[in-house]
């Protein structure tokens, strides 16, 4: 299971970003984080940058899979949704369950969800 934004467990470099001019100030190699947006999603696939991606829809979450965004990040119970949907697909993006403390780690768990992100590195 994936936990991104946990104190006790190690995670990747993230910045979340609100205009697409911000990717610039970003540390290289480091996942960038934004609201589903097609422009951001566009050019980060033509410059092969790692991504997650907030979805509000499945639709969203669909594009997002095909232009590689290596996580899709949802609230709850969409991403049961888009996890049954993932494995049935074989998406190569992970999906990720926004929690606000480690008390839901269980719950994103038995949902089978890939894994967790903490809503403080949302923005």
């Amino acid at each position: 299971m994936i936990i991104l934004g946990d104190a006790l467990v190690p995670y990747e470099e993230t910045s979340f970003i609100n205009k697409l001019e911000n990717i610039t100030n970003t540390k290289a190699n480091s996942t960038i984080l934004f609201d589903f947006n097609e422009n951001y999603l566009k050019y980060s696939y033509e410059n092969n940058l790692f991504t997650g991606v907030i979805v509000h829809t499945l639709k969203e979450a669909l594009y997002a899979n095909a232009l590689h965004a290596k996580y899709i990040i949802c609230n709850k119970p969409l991403d049961k949704t888009i996890q049954d949907i993932a494995e049935n697909y074989m998406f190569d993006s992970k999906i990720l369950t926004i929690i606000e403390s480690n008390d839901e780690l269980e719950i994103v768990a038995m949902n089978k969800i890939d894994g967790a992100i903490y809503k403080n590195l949302l923005g």
